[in-house]
């Protein structure tokens, strides 16, 4: 069996994410129709397009390690996760995409023994692409090249708060905000909120609505990279491999 240093897996993960948005641009330019999944939720072309490439590339590269991936997941077709899997989210804020924003992205996460240990995260509208491996370190590669971020610790003018533009109206989140300094509160979609965060350019994403590991894994092991911390409201690890794939309500912030 061939394996693979983390930063080989990292390196692959970038590749196929950077890609994948280049289809999903090419897609948006020429037009798209967006058709409503079992569960109510949107689906389009790009969606599945960045799918296939990405899973056929994944089983390709690294056929010893499972792959976990939002469509086929919708589509009946259940992998097994072992120790070591892959979690891929090919278009995370299809709403977003769907309705002509830019906070969408893909995401590539590897989880081993229950956590997040590195993922990519493209921005495709942004031309941003986030890496991070726990242990290693978290990146940007934009226009201006790859640098390395890193998430910071809270202003003395308060928390730069980033939440769900689809849970903006629930109460719990202003009750929940109460107990702190806020200096601005912003509703985006997508794990976009993740990158603001891991890059040092907001401190606090609290998200109460459902989300899915797919959606989690690579941003979080980006934002854990960088120094920031995501656990559930308790305080305890967010940690993957659950039977449903549903997360619970979770924190996402910077250097505590």
């Amino acid at each position: 069996m061939i394996q693979h240093t983390d930063t080989e897996l990292l390196a692959l993960a970038a590749e196929l994410a950077e890609n994948a948005a280049d289809m999903i641009r090419t897609i948006r330019a020429r037009g798209f129709e967006t058709k409503t999944k079992t569960d109510s939720s949107p689906v389009t072309e790009a969606d599945q397009q960045s799918e296939d490439y990405i899973l056929k590339r994944l089983r390709t590269e690294t056929p010893h390690i499972p792959v976990i991936a939002e469509e086929e997941v919708a589509a009946g077709i259940h992998n097994t996760a072992g120790d070591i899997y892959w979690l891929v989210d090919p278009l995370d804020g299809t709403r977003e995409f769907a309705a002509g924003r830019d906070d969408f992205t893909v995401n590539i996460g590897l989880v081993r023994h229950g956590r997040a240990v590195l993922g990519a995260m493209a921005l495709p509208a942004y031309h941003q692409l986030y890496t991070g491996c726990v242990g290693l370190g978290a990146w940007r590669r934009d226009a201006h090249g790859l640098n390395t971020i890193h998430a910071r610790k809270t202003p003395a003018d308060g928390l730069t708060v980033l939440a769900s533009r689809h849970y903006a109206d629930d109460q719990r989140l202003a009750q929940y905000l109460n107990h702190f300094s806020i200096a601005t509160l912003t509703n985006i979609g997508s794990a976009v909120k993740f990158a603001r965060v891991a890059e040092g350019a907001a401190d606090l994403y609290p998200r109460l609505g459902p989300t899915m590991e797919w959606d989690t894994a690579a941003p979080q092991a980006i934002v854990e990279a960088a120094g920031g911390c995501v656990t559930l409201f308790d305080g305890s690890a967010l940690l993957y491999g659950k039977t449903d794939w549903k997360n619970p309500p979770f924190i996402c912030r910077g250097i505590v």
